[in-house]
């Protein structure tokens, strides 16, 4: 018999340092096996924004899926940069083609992309948007 879903929580968690919270509070999970749990799976993310949704069961039990983390976080990695721009003209940095590249081939599963060269026009369109230009050679 399938279990009754009491939740299905989207958060954003810091890659393999996960805390009991308020926000996992509200999921009636047990958050200290939860926290645990996603830090042994993300533990190769620290320093990453984690994007994870957890499926809440009655009998207090749980289920998880990791995402990729966001593209915006991705292209500040790679730039070197805190934050983006809020406004898409100022320019506040540079990512190459080669690291615009390797953010589209890690996103690719989560991208709505065909090939690699659709999930990269994906990228550099975000980056625009943060005002980090993507150089092509």
């Amino acid at each position: 018999m399938a279990k009754k879903i009491v939740k299905v929580l989207k958060m954003e968690l810091p890659g393999g340092e996960a805390k009991p919270g308020p926000k996992l509070a509200s999921a009636g999970v047990n958050m200290a096996k939860f926290c645990t749990d996603f830090n042994a799976k993300t533990a190769d993310r620290k320093g990453s924004v984690v994007p994870v949704i957890i499926t809440a069961y009655e009998d207090k039990s749980y289920d998880f899926v990791i995402k990729t983390s966001p593209v915006a976080g991705l292209i500040l990695k790679a730039a070197g940069l805190a934050k983006g721009s809020g406004n898409s003209k100022n320019i506040v940095g540079h990512i190459s083609e080669a690291q615009c590249r390797e953010i589209a081939e890690y996103k690719m599963p989560d991208l709505n992309a065909n090939d690699i060269e659709a999930a990269m026009k994906i990228v550099e369109g975000s980056a625009r948007q943060m005002g980090v230009v993507v150089d092509h050679n």
